[in-house]
């Protein structure tokens, strides 16, 4: 589920609620000056999203406190951030929120749509307290429910995870309910499970858009960690051929093209998505790969993208950041720390995997066990992180 950012299943599922449709993987900046212009945002102005938008701002300059309007305009912010992997969108959200942003009792729709905010941000304990503000009135709201799950499950609470999952049966369409569980049975020993509830789904045609995307994506990363690879391809093309920009498809396809050494492939993906960190370390991992000159530009690019997250004293990036240092930059003495801290963080087949590849190239067994012990605790079927927990193990240091 994670993000986009640091971007996994967890983000696709919580963005999929604002289609509902995760990685967006970099934090929305706040500027401290409501006047302050940072950049002009691509919007088309023919574009009937574009003009939908510029009415919700007009209208909400006119009245700042209608709590509809924000919400509308808000969401639309939230899509635009997913589909253009670009997060200033998401900081464009928070600042139309701002008369709710810190009332300890505001309204279900605005915490609903703070806790996603939240979430992006890494900020889980604050987004699932909201999710719980919201529950305690509406118990019935599905996206809460939903919302909450993919966070606990980012989190490695699977069981609780599966419990809100479980709410969801007389709440939500069968498809989502079922992906909401299936998410979380790919991740805990029972891949089979999932496949064999969701390929059924995925047959049905009448399934389209981003839902379409979620179960394909979700049967497509399943299938890699098992090493179907064949079938993974195949997930992942019926995802594509959807038509609709996706940044968390885009980067699980990427790194599961990176997994199969075509960079080249890779290259043709990437090369207009430059604006996502994630999606540009992918980017920068298969140029360096050909010995493309851009790469160098690339590389500079992320590490000052990453020092300008470290002032502002973010963390939302960090497993990026490890894979920047550890793949690009070869250092895997400064990269180690930076996965240690994402894994206290987010404990995600990713997240898992950056830590076992960092504590196996600075020789330090010791700092893989935390992960070695979650393995041993959830059957996680994963050929990649079971060959790494081997290697670290016979390791002669």
């Amino acid at each position: 589920m994670t993000w986009f950012p640091s971007c996994t299943m967890f983000t696709t599922l919580v963005w999929f609620l604002f289609i509902l449709a995760p990685v967006v993987s970099s934090e929305p900046y706040r500027p401290m000056d409501d006047t302050q212009v940072l950049e002009r945002l691509s919007f088309k102005g023919t574009d009937p999203v574009t003009r939908e938008l510029a009415a919700l701002r007009t209208a909400l300059r006119n009245n700042p406190h209608n709590l509809d309007t924000a919400v509308r305009l808000a969401t639309g912010y939230i899509e635009q951030a997913r589909s253009q992997g670009d997060p200033r969108f998401l900081g464009q959200a928070q600042a139309v929120l701002s008369p709710w942003w810190n009332e300890p009792t505001a309204p279900a729709t605005a915490l609903l749509l703070r806790a996603t905010i939240r979430q992006n941000a890494h900020e889980f304990d604050q987004a699932l307290a909201d999710l719980d503000q919201v529950l305690a009135v509406h118990p019935t709201n599905a996206r809460a429910w939903l919302t909450k799950a993919a966070i606990l499950q980012v989190q490695a609470h699977y069981e609780d995870a599966r419990r809100a999952c479980q709410r969801l049966a007389r709440l939500a369409a069968t498809h989502v309910l079922l992906g909401c569980l299936s998410d979380i049975a790919s991740v805990t020993g029972r891949s089979a499970k999932t496949r064999e509830l969701l390929q059924p789904v995925l047959s049905d045609q009448r399934l389209i858009g981003r839902e379409r995307i979620w179960i394909a994506t979700i049967l497509a990363e399943t299938s890699a960690r098992i090493g179907a690879i064949r079938d993974a391809e195949q997930y992942f093309a019926e995802a594509l051929k959807i038509g609709i920009k996706d940044q968390y498809l885009l980067g699980a396809y990427a790194d599961f093209l990176l997994d199969q050494g075509r960079h080249e492939d890779v290259v043709s993906l990437l090369r207009s998505e430059a604006k996502a960190d994630g999606l540009l370390l992918r980017l920068a991992i298969a140029e360096q790969a050909l010995d493309i000159p851009s790469s160098d530009h690339h590389i500079a690019e992320l590490a000052a993208r990453f020092a300008a997250g470290r002032e502002r004293g973010t963390s939302v990036h960090v497993r990026e950041e490890a894979r920047f240092t550890l793949a690009l930059q070869q250092d895997a003495k400064q990269a180690l720390p930076l996965a240690q801290a994402n894994w206290n963080v987010q404990r995600e087949p990713a997240d898992a995997r950056i830590l076992l590849e960092c504590a196996l190239a600075d020789r330090n067994r010791s700092a893989a066990q935390p992960v070695l012990d979650w393995l041993k605790t959830n059957p996680v079927e994963d050929f990649r992180l079971q060959q790494l927990a081997k290697q670290i193990q016979e390791a002669p240091f």
